[in-house]
C-alpha cells in the first residue's frame, strides 16, 4: 500500500510553520518536521501539532535537514515522499497534483512561474543553472532550484545527496541524470515573502561550481 511522507525542513519559521503543517495534514498523517537548530519556537509548534518532530542541535543547512527527514521516512516504510519548504512559499494544496504526476515516474519537480515578486537572482540564476544541468547531465527542467518535489523511496536511495546546503537541490538532479531516472515537472505557484531566505548570488555561484566539479569527479 502507498505510504506518503511529507518532509518539512525548517529554520526559525515560527511565524508560518503552523499554517504549513495544518494545511499539509489534509494529505498525510505522516508529516516530518526537521528543526535545523532554530533559536525560536519552531520545534515546539511541531510538537504541539503532534507531528513527527526531529531536531538538529545546531544549524547544519537545508540539505542536512532534508536528508535527516527523508532518511527517517525511508526507514519507517515510506513509499513516496513530498518535500516542501517551511516558509509558506509553497501551497500544500498542490500535493495531490504531485502524487498524480509521480505515477509512472521516479521524481517530480515543481516549477515556479516567474513573476514580479520573484527575486531577480532567481530569475536569471535559474535559467543559467537549468542550461548547465541540461548540458552536463542531460536533465531538462525549467526550475532547478524549487524546493517542492516528490519522489519514490526507491528513487531516494539513488538521489540521496551529500551537500548540506542549498546545492543539494542541484546534486539531486545530477543523480537523476546519472541513474537515468524518469522525471516529471509540474507548474506551481509560489509566494515570495519579504524575508525571503532562499538561494543568494553566492549560493548560485557555489552551485555552478559544484555542478562542474561533480561532473569532473563523476559523482
Amino acid at each position: 500500500m502507498s505510504k506518503l511522507y511529507i518532509i518539512i525542513p525548517a529554520y526559525n519559521e515560527e511565524e508560518r510553520i503552523r499554517t504549513v503543517i495544518k494545511r499539509a495534514k489534509k494529505y498525510s498523517k505522516n508529516i516530518v518536521l526537521v528543526d535545523d537548530g532554530s533559536s525560536d519556537n519552531t520545534v515546539l509548534i511541531g510538537e504541539e501539532e503532534k507531528i513527527i518532530t526531529l531536531k538538529h542541535m545546531v544549524n547544519l543547512g537545508k540539505g542536512a535537514a532534508l536528508k535527516t527527514g527523508c532518511d527517517y521516512a525511508a526507514i519507517n516504510g515510506a513509499t513516496e515522499m513530498i518535500v516542501i519548504d517551511a516558509d509558506g512559499q509553497h501551497k500544500p494544496e498542490d500535493i495531490p497534483r504531485f502524487i498524480k504526476a509521480l505515477d509512472g515516474h521516479d521524481i517530480v519537480f515543481g516549477s515556479r512561474v516567474p513573476n514580479e515578486n520573484m527575486p531577480t537572482v532567481l530569475k536569471f540564476g535559474n535559467v543559467a543553472i537549468s542550461i548547465l544541468v541540461s548540458i552536463l547531465y542531460g536533465v531538462k527542467i525549467k526550475d532547478t532550484q524549487s524546493g517542492f518535489r516528490a519522489f519514490t523511496n526507491k528513487a531516494y536511495q539513488k538521489i540521496r545527496w551529500d551537500a548540506t546546503d542549498y546545492s543539494m537541490e542541484s546534486e539531486m538532479i545530477t543523480k537523476v541524470g546519472k541513474h537515468k531516472l524518469k522525471h516529471n515537472e509540474i507548474i506551481i505557484d509560489t509566494i515570495y515573502n519579504d524575508d525571503y531566505k532562499g538561494t543568494t548570488i553566492i549560493d548560485g555561484i557555489k552551485i555552478v561550481l559544484s555542478l562542474m566539479w561533480w561532473k569532473i569527479i563523476g559523482r
